[in-house]
């Protein structure tokens, strides 16, 4: 079933498509540049032999390791209810990428996209409304960027002599110091 859904997107759509596989019988895989992102999210919600109406989830991963312009693998998991078929929609990006916005077709990308934002900072072009979702409007950086420190950058308190939020460097309460990691039970005979 899922081969025949393949082939025809492949038919259909292939020229501007990067890569197009099989994952499981229902689950159909696809690498696309952002340009032609747009058109295909189209051309698969408005296919009636596709008919994939349902936007299920669009998370973002990093991997520092790689090529600067392949750092972030964007995915898009959208889904056809009348043929039980999955679509699996990837694009690899760099830091500064612009994806275009698809809160035009499917309205539950509007959150989904504004939490990519938030946690890793890619840059939604045309999104309706594109701010801070998870974190606080003063919040610097990316918490999960692989490149983001285990601290963060700054210290958060609610101050009840000032009534409001607190930012200060961050203070580390325990010193850095050499553990003693040998067992005290070694020396029990």
């Amino acid at each position: 079933m899922g081969l025949t859904y393949c082939t025809f997107i492949d038919k259909c759509f292939g020229r501007y498509i990067a890569n197009i596989g099989l994952r499981s019988e229902q689950t159909i895989e696809i690498t696309v540049s952002t340009r032609n992102l747009p058109w295909l999210i189209c051309f698969l919600f408005n296919e009636r032999r596709l008919m994939v109406t349902n936007l299920l989830d669009i998370w973002c991963t990093d991997y520092p390791q790689q090529e600067p312009s392949r750092r972030y693998k964007l995915n898009y998991h959208i889904r056809s209810l009348v043929h039980n078929l999955r679509i699996s929609v990837t694009l690899l990006l760099a830091e500064t990428s612009l994806v275009p916005s698809i809160t035009s077709m499917y309205g539950s990308a509007n959150w989904l996209e504004r939490e990519v934002w938030d946690m890793y900072g890619i840059f939604f072009e045309q999104h309706p409304d594109l701010r801070r979702i998870l974190t606080d409007y003063g919040f610097e950086g990316f918490p999960l960027r692989k490149d983001f420190p285990l601290s963060g950058y700054y210290e958060v308190r609610y101050s009840d002599a000032l009534r409001s939020v607190v930012y200060e460097p961050i203070t580390l309460t325990g010193e850095f110091r050499n553990f003693d990691f040998s067992s005290p039970w070694q020396s029990v005979k």
